[in-house]
């Protein structure tokens, strides 16, 4: 049974920085990507960014290039996502995400982590 657990969020000053984790456990995940989402209050989930697991290639979406950076630790089976420069509206909830290399959707997801960026 493959597990998603997200760790790392809290409550941080603009400009501040977190780190978030996400251990996966049930399965290689050799194949796969990961992907970071988030859904703030009252809007839809968005897109954050993803990381080839073999090959560790990795994309970013606009609004946070630059100032997160996804990363994995294949000994610990662990995604990070290092977030620097918190804005407020960089608050949300948080999800990982895992799908096939070759699936266009993702297939398991965590449960979320909170992070608030205060002005």
């Amino acid at each position: 049974q493959v597990q998603l657990v997200e760790s790392g969020g809290g409550l941080v000053q603009a400009g501040g920085s977190l780190r978030l984790s996400c251990a996966a456990s049930g399965r290689a995940f050799s194949s796969y990507t990961m992907g970071w989402f988030r859904q703030a209050p009252g809007k839809e989930r968005e897109f954050v960014a993803r990381i080839t697991w073999s090959t560790g290639w990795v994309f970013y979406a606009d609004y946070v290039k630059g100032r997160f950076t996804i990363s994995r630790d294949n000994a610990k089976n662990t995604v990070y996502l290092q977030m620097n420069s918190l804005k407020p509206e960089d608050t949300a909830v948080y999800y990982c995400a895992a799908r096939r290399i070759s699936d266009p959707d993702y297939t398991y997801w965590g449960q979320g982590t909170p992070v608030t960026v205060s002005s």
